[in-house]
């Protein structure tokens, strides 16, 4: 090689290496190794709500070849399920999978992240998160706790329970022990109801002893595994306190802060793709599970028209009551109802009637 070659070549050798040089180290910066742990509010035995953190996690370890690293753990193994909040909070763990509307003991304005009676479908609840302003007013919400939310999941419209007796009209609920998650407990007590916050794992020895009359958890999917049908006989719908339930990674809003921009990417990439799984899987599921129900015996109920009216007045009512106290809490009802009605006039035109013609048709092949 002439010296002139030779120079010319060791030349842009150096710059590459040189350039190497400066572009590895932000590379690193920019995905350094890191380890957090995530409490579940849910047991292991429901693998749809609880998998849903197990996919999230996977994503984050894959896209960042396991430079970011979140162990995910069982309601009860760090805390039980219904405190994974406070966990978030204190930073006792970097974050949680959890439904916000568990913590309406500390403020009503929590069930807005979850689902509220009577309030949105699972598409509006995501439409109303990511473009509807939802997510933002929220995140202004939860920041008083220490917390930033990502949605991570839904449920889809859920049954309205397992009873042991027949409801036939609103007074059937005076009185009655019902296991009720969130805001509905609220609206049910004003129709005489004993609402009973208790977590997935605990409601079926409940109902078995008779701690409680009733019970309502998700949909045909979980309910068949946790068992219920075995000690309850009528199988109501719709769960008409969750038109949508979503789930949440509440995170440590320190932790969060902390973290590079590609790392809060690659969290809110993997949370948005659990957040799809999650109710692909249900809405896969269900079916068959709700056949199997029936099946053993269950015998599936819908709620009297006359009770649905009664229970949307009582909603209503409270709604109304705590938005003159609770200015958070009325700052949400009002961003939602909006948002909902504007929804409706759209779905009553397109997918309302397109799905209702083909439900009555749906046995033509």
């Amino acid at each position: 090689m002439k010296r002139r070659e030779f120079l010319k070549a060791a030349g842009l050798s150096g710059v590459a290496t040189t350039a190497a040089a400066v572009a590895m180290p932000a590379i690193a910066q920019s995905m350094p190794e890191l380890k957090w742990r995530c409490t579940s509010s849910f047991p292991k035995s429901l693998d749809t709500i609880y998998g849903a953190a197990e996919i999230f996690a996977k994503a984050v370890a894959e896209i960042t070849d396991n430079k970011f690293q979140i162990q995910v753990f069982a309601a009860g193994e760090i805390v039980p399920g219904l405190n994974a909040a406070d966990a978030v909070t204190n930073g006792t763990v970097e974050m949680c999978h959890t439904a916000s509307y568990y913590y309406v003991g500390k403020d009503p304005t929590y069930a807005f992240g979850t689902a509220v009676p009577f309030g949105l479908n699972s598409r509006m609840q995501n439409a109303w998160m990511f473009f509807g302003g939802g997510m933002e007013l929220m995140n202004d919400f939860y920041k008083k706790a220490n917390i930033y939310a990502i949605p991570c999941g839904n449920t889809g419209c859920q049954m309205g329970g397992w009873f042991r007796k027949e409801i036939r009209e609103a007074s059937d609920f005076n009185g009655l022990k019902f296991r009720i998650g969130g805001y509905a407990g609220r609206v049910l007590q004003k129709l005489g109801c004993v609402p009973q916050q208790i977590a997935g794992g605990d409601i079926y020895p409940a109902l078995e002893k008779g701690t409680i009359d009733a019970a309502e958890w998700v949909g045909p999917y979980d309910d068949e595994k946790l068992g219920f049908q075995k000690v309850a006989q009528y199988y109501y719908y719709p769960g008409w306190w969750e038109g949508s339930a979503m789930l949440h990674n509440f995170i440590n809003l320190d932790k969060w802060n902390a973290l590079t921009p590609a790392y809060k990417a690659v969290v809110r990439t993997a949370s948005e793709m659990a957040n799809t799984w999650m109710q692909s899987k249900y809405d896969a599921v269900n079916p068959a599970a709700l056949r199997r129900l029936l099946a053993g015996g269950a015998k599936l109920m819908p709620f009297p028209t006359p009770v649905m009216e009664a229970c949307l007045n009582a909603a209503l009512e409270l709604y109304h009551e705590v938005s003159a106290s609770n200015p958070d809490f009325k700052k949400a009802y009002e961003s939602m109802i909006a948002f909902r009605g504007d929804q409706y006039l759209w779905w009553q035109v397109a997918e309302y009637s397109n799905d209702t013609f083909l439900i009555r048709n749906r046995t033509k092949v």
